[in-house]
């Protein structure tokens, strides 16, 4: 399993908007620039994103986009969420899936374990976290203060 570019770019797109006065309209153009996103992928991640509801969008010649949810409550399995859908490491652990081994299964506790701990480590840190990681000087990068 490998997390898409584009969740990547939705990541960026959001530590973006959080950089943004509240509440102030940011447009695309300039965070493809600043964050190196080609616009027309940044388009479609910006619309999954206002999808999920963390972005609202307002168009016109005073449009651009905003974070519609605090940078504090969205965290990497939100956005992981709003791009790729819920988390299923294998398809058994899709809930639509009826795995007609699940009962006999002992690859199934581990998957879900794994799975498990997959999305309890990206619920760890919120965009606001990732922000404050970014702008913090070299020499306190990756630890906790």
């Amino acid at each position: 399993m490998q997390i898409t570019r584009q969740t990547e770019y939705a990541v960026r797109t959001l530590i973006e908007l959080a950089k943004a006065e509240e509440g102030k309209l940011v447009l695309t153009k300039l965070i493809s620039l600043n964050q190196n996103i080609p616009e027309v992928f940044l388009k479609k991640t910006i619309q999954l994103l206002a999808n999920a509801g963390l972005i609202a969008t307002q168009r016109g010649t005073q449009g651009g986009v905003r974070l519609a949810v605090s940078p504090s409550e969205i965290t990497i399995a939100d956005v992981f969420t709003a791009v790729e859908g819920r988390v299923a490491i294998n398809v058994c652990l899709t809930e639509a899936y009826p795995c007609p081994n699940k009962s006999v299964c002992r690859v199934h506790g581990v998957l879900q374990r794994a799975q498990d701990a997959l999305i309890n480590e990206l619920s760890r840190d919120s965009i606001a976290d990732l922000l404050r990681e970014q702008e913090a000087p070299a020499y306190t990068k990756g630890r906790k203060l």
